[in-house]
């Protein structure tokens, strides 16, 4: 499999975090904000997984945990 698409879709994936974050300011989000948190760790998981397999690349792609 080649890694450029897979670095892509990753990418993606991983530009979707401050959305995340900013869904969870959300007053009226009730028990979904369970879900949000999970989906925010594993989003931080993804991170440290893509981090370690692809050393150096996701240098600039790392995003900040507030």
């Amino acid at each position: 499999m080649e890694t450029q698409p897979l670095k892509t879709k990753i990418e993606a994936v991983l530009a979707q975090r401050d959305w995340l974050l900013n869904l969870l300011e959300t007053p009226d989000l009730g028990a979904l904000r369970l879900d949000v948190n999970q989906a925010l760790e594993e989003l931080d998981d993804l991170q440290d997984e893509y981090d370690a397999t692809f050393p150096g690349t996701g240098e600039s792609q790392t995003i900040a945990i507030n």
